[in-house]
């Protein structure tokens, strides 16, 4: 089968979501997973459940468990960097079908990584590998290489009306 590159941004709801959808989808057909989060640290309730397909689903993060707002901090860019050498590897080691970078663009919207770096691990990427990049802010060389783009598009959120993230639905 071969793989493919798929990017979902833009600045609505369900990114994550969707690309962790097509991993329990994968995992369910067989295939193997690697998920690699930057930018996140923590027990979000995806980790708690692709725990349960650790046979098939593994997930990894990359982060400070703080929102990257201006420069990020020194403990963020060695978390990411070390992340981005890890996502190097798992690529280059083919065993994978699909692979999955959780706020990818993102982190190089904000210089954890450059887009040059991104698009040489698409470059990487095994005939057979099935390749997503999340996150807003996807870098327009990224949108041309991709074979698959899609974008959320915010119409309405609760969030505007002050509704937090809640527990199982945003985190």
């Amino acid at each position: 089968m071969k793989g493919y590159v798929q990017v979902y941004t833009g600045n609505g709801k369900g990114k994550t979501t969707a690309s962790l959808g097509l991993s329990v989808r994968a995992a369910g057909a067989g295939l193997k997973v690697f998920i690699g989060q930057f930018m996140k640290m923590g027990d979000y309730s995806e980790m708690k459940a692709l725990k349960k397909f650790s046979d098939l689903i593994t997930i990894e993060q990359y982060g400070a468990g703080r929102f990257v707002k201006g420069k990020p901090s020194p403990e963020e860019i060695k978390s990411s960097r070390e992340g981005l050498e890890r996502i190097k590897a798992v690529v280059a080691s083919g065993e994978y079908d699909l692979v999955i970078i959780e706020e990818g663009n993102v982190a190089v919207m904000v210089g954890l990584f450059s887009v040059q770096e991104l698009l040489d691990i698409i470059d990487s990427k095994p005939e057979h590998m099935e390749l997503v990049i999340t996150g807003r802010g996807a870098d327009l060389k990224i949108i041309e290489k991709a074979d698959l783009v899609t974008e959320m598009k915010e119409i309405k959120h609760y969030y505007q009306k002050g509704i937090q993230a809640r527990v199982g639905i945003e985190k």
